[in-house]
């Protein structure tokens, strides 16, 4: 028989090797959740209710499973610790299944869709993250009643163990990042499995060594209640509602700190790690500190949660304008920057939900009506669930989220009330309601932002639970869409307006004869713009955000030629929306996007281009559109090669800095293709516009030859690539200028010969000379870019002067050229000097300084009352100019 001592140091042993093993189920256990969740988005498309489905699934199985937990009685600890090595089998076995279930599955919901609207689509979305997360959740949940049934029942206990596990999900919030990027979605699975089951065998040898005995129980106090006493009873569930208030209000600021916190901070993959990270790691902090204090913390409890979310609200306008004011050399090192940063925002609240469970626990002790911890942390998963729903389907649409954040603020105060705090707490509840009211509005991008939108004012707001959209003016009056804050979609500047209506130009003047044209985004409806030369065109986009929608109806109607009143808006997700819809189209046009933020890459992987190809009529083009300065070398490989997969006879075009990948069921000759399509056009002024004023030279002449990406990764939903590396040039300057030059020269070493390229597109014996003059000159445009990235600014005006003499209908060289000029005029003081202006605006006739530089000129004569009407044409929401223009006769 073994000593006291001797048995002592055994039973700490094996508290020590349990802990281990529940830090590591808590790793899974997230793990499984984030990489379910992965699963979701790719299979239903980027939806925060599909995260929302995600979580409150996750968090119903996880409350399920420990009240079920609570029900198993008289189980000794070696029976405990068996079922808790069973149960991490088996959510092992089924995760390792999963990826079969889903690629079996995906097929089925493909054909399912067609009969779905996107709301019917969500709810099955809902309905099937229930089947597939809740039940292997609850066997997760159950674990934890379980481990607290293998040692010495007492709150400091509940407060460890709860501590250990969170500490463990924080680290599986990194780690499932980091397996994703190394092995992809079915290889990260794999790996996480593998680590559950050797957390089941590490479970089961530990139940072969522990006494059969049961873990003695506390002695109940003094005068506690027995079972049938039915005002105990009432008080429990009262407790027990309160407390799962708390969950749902823990969850509110989860979701409402993502949105808020990743746009800022720019909502990458790695961000929205390091958030779950930083919320999970504060929950343990506190629950290991209620645990090491037998002192009641419910004052201070609700006071911290309630404070520190108002201060981290009235916090996020200096948070931000510090974080975009701040220069990192590598994305890993403002992670860690932002991350510190981001726990003074966040800690004390979180610090104080992850104090609350063992404070509670020891305030029910002390009161006489005892409550199993696992009960109670039932009924905060239970709680948090219905949090996840209710702050994707009315806090944040009626609120915002900041909103959200304020309320979640007001009710854990008000709930401490409920959950036993002292009444010197009710004191405290105006003022938060007070201070909550002030701060309940989301700052103005000015404040958030700082010098990046010094000066703007809002036009428009809408926020639901889907994207965040503000329309903000420059002091010019220029306007800007701005989504999720930072992601720009798009400007009524002059030339970005002609860049954006370039993207409708170009597939459909590839097409022979469209009739039907399918834009995938709607932006500011500028994009759709470029279609209007085609009378007779059905014109269908696809768009999730509500207020994008808004915003090109009203705000940029001046600029987009009001193009909306001929274009029928699905408000759906582009995934479901081409899985539902029979419809094939003469064009598709993949619009411009950030393919670092979360969830966006999918939209350029192998799997979305096919759904695209599924949808092209005979002689359909599809042309997805990239702005090469967002990607390096190997990540724009990446996506060439996942397009050429799907479009094998795919090509490039280059526009300005956008590079066009056309893909088409047959191969083509495009020139052909073009001059056919403007035959069909009703006359030469309708060709003049499809081209932009440009010519069919100055388009043929931006061909840069078939798709030559070699061997290597493809982007997958499965096996995502880009996500993970496109981050880091947002955070070294010279880094991204090296990636960009890197992809011009590759681009200038694989454009075929003129005489090949005339031959692969089908250039006419008539139309050669015109075309050799276009493709050399917009190949010493790239040139002329190249020069200038490697700070040789002489060499680059040389080869804009050349590309000029080569093709001056081209606006891009021309606009470089007018820029050179206008700046050189205007440090050598003859702006003024007569002819200058003029010479180059005959050069670039829509040079937007030199037409305000000539209008400022002409004030008070004869030609004032012209040049701002050029002007106004030009930029018709310049705000000086509409000013001045009430003011002429």
């Amino acid at each position: 028989m073994p000593t006291a001592p001797a048995a002592a140091r055994a039973s700490g042993a094996t508290a020590r090797r349990l802990a281990l093993l529940y830090f590591l189920s808590g790793a899974t256990g997230l793990g499984y959740e984030v990489l379910w969740a992965r699963m979701l988005t790719a299979q239903f498309g980027l939806s925060i209710f599909g995260i929302a489905a995600t979580v409150a699934s996750f968090l119903v199985g996880l409350g399920a499973g420990a009240y079920g937990g609570t029900r198993l009685r008289g189980a000794s600890a070696r029976r405990a610790l068996l079922w808790y090595a069973a149960l991490e089998a088996l959510v092992a076995l089924y995760a390792l299944a999963l990826p079969a279930l889903a690629a079996a599955g995906g097929p089925l919901l493909d054909a399912v869709a067609g009969s779905l609207s996107w709301w019917q689509w969500c709810t099955l979305q809902g309905a099937l993250a229930l089947l597939l997360i809740a039940l292997p959740a609850a066997a997760i949940g159950a674990s934890f009643p379980l481990v607290l049934r293998a040692v010495p029942r007492s709150a400091a206990a509940l407060g460890r163990i709860y501590a250990i596990n969170t500490l463990g999900a924080a680290a599986g919030a990194l780690a499932s990042l980091a397996l994703l990027a190394a092995l992809g979605w079915s290889g990260a699975l794999r790996a996480t499995a593998a680590l559950g089951l050797l957390v089941a065998a590490g479970a089961a040898a530990l139940a072969w060594r522990a006494h059969d005995a049961a873990p003695a129980a506390a002695a109940r106090p003094a005068g506690a209640a027995g079972a049938g006493d039915r005002a105990a009873r009432a008080a429990s569930v009262r407790l027990l509602l309160a407390y799962a208030g708390v969950g749902a209000c823990a969850l509110m600021l989860e979701i409402a700190w993502t949105r808020l916190y990743g746009m800022v901070m720019l909502r990458t993959e790695y961000v929205l790690a390091i958030i779950l990270a930083v919320y999970l790691l504060g929950t343990a902090l506190g629950s290991a500190l209620a645990a090491a204090t037998r002192r009641s913390l419910l004052l201070a409890v609700p006071l911290a949660a309630c404070a520190g979310a108002l201060l981290g609200l009235w916090a996020l306008a200096p948070f931000s304008t510090w974080l975009q004011a701040q220069h990192y050399e590598t994305l890993y090192g403002a992670l860690a920057c932002q991350s510190l940063a981001l726990a003074l925002c966040t800690l004390p609240t979180t610090v104080a939900l992850g104090a609350w469970l063992p404070a509670l626990a020891r305030h029910a002790d002390a009161a006489a009506r005892p409550l199993p911890g696992a009960l109670l942390y039932a009924a905060n998963c239970l709680g948090g669930a219905a949090g996840a729903v209710l702050t994707v389907a009315l806090a944040i649409p009626l609120l915002g989220a900041a909103g959200s954040i304020a309320l979640a603020a007001v009710l854990m105060l008000a709930l401490g009330l409920l959950l036993g705090a002292p009444r010197a707490l009710l004191a405290a509840l105006p003022l938060a309601a007070a201070a909550a009211w002030l701060l309940h509005a989301l700052p103005a991008p000015a404040r958030l932002l700082g010098e990046a939108a010094a000066g703007s004012v809002v036009l428009y707001e809408f926020e639901d639970a889907l994207t965040l959209n503000h329309v903000v003016e420059a002091p010019d009056g220029q306007r800007t869409l701005l989504t999720d804050l930072q992601h720009m979609d798009a400007s009524s500047e002059p030339d970005a307006v002609a860049l954006q209506a370039d993207q409708a130009r170009l597939p459909l003047l590839l097409h022979p004869d469209p009739h039907s044209v399918l834009f995938l985004g709607l932006g500011t409806g500028i994009s759709a713009s470029g279609s209007q030369p085609w009378t007779g065109l059905r014109r269908s986009a696809v768009e999730i955000s509500a207020g994008a929608v808004q915003a090109a109806r009203t705000a940029f109607a001046p600029v987009n030629g009001a193009v909306m009143a001929q274009v029928a808006v699905v408000h759906d997700d582009a995934r479901h929306f081409l899985a539902a819809s029979p419809e094939r189209y003469d064009v598709i046009v993949g619009d411009l996007f950030h393919p670092d933020l979360a969830g966006m890459s999918n939209l350029l992987s192998v799997e979305q281009f096919g759904r695209a190809r599924g949808h092209l009529a005979a002689a359909g083009v599809f042309v997805q559109w990239l702005a090469i300065n967002q990607f390096d070398r190997e990540s724009l490989r990446t996506v060439l090669r996942s397009f050429q997969q799907v479009f094998p006879a795919a090509r490039i075009f280059l526009d300005g800095a956008h590079l066009a990948l056309v893909g088409t069921l047959q191969p083509q000759r495009d020139a052909v293709m073009l001059r056919a399509n403007l035959d069909h056009l009703r006359d030469a002024a309708a060709a003049d516009a499809a081209t932009g004023g440009e010519g069919a030279a100055t388009w043929l002449g931006r061909y840069w030859g078939p798709i030559a990406a070699g061997i290597g990764p493809v982007q997958s939903e499965t096996r995502p690539v880009i996500e993970y590396r496109l981050p880091h040039l947002r955070y070294a300057d010279s880094g991204a200028a090296a990636s960009l030059a890197d992809i011009l020269l590759e681009l200038l070493r694989q454009r075929p010969p003129a005489a090949r390229a005339a031959e692969q597109l089908g250039v006419g014996a008539e139309d050669q000379a015109a075309f050799a003059s276009a493709y050399a000159a917009s190949e010493l445009a790239v040139q002329s870019w190249l020069a200038m990235l490697e700070a040789d600014p002489q060499r680059a005006r040389g080869l804009v002067r050349l590309a000029y003499e080569a093709n001056p209908q081209d606006r891009w060289i021309a606009a470089a050229l007018a820029d050179d000029l206008f700046d050189a005029a205007r440090l050598d003081g003859s702006l003024d000097a007569p002819g200058v202006l003029e010479r180059i605006l005959r050069i670039c006739p829509a040079h937007l300084p030199s037409v305000r530089a000539l209008w400022r000129r002409e004030r008070g004569r004869s030609d004032e009352a012209a040049v701002l009407a050029r002007l106004r044409a030009l930029a018709p929401l310049d705000r000086e100019a509409a000013a001045i223009g009430v003011r002429l006769p």
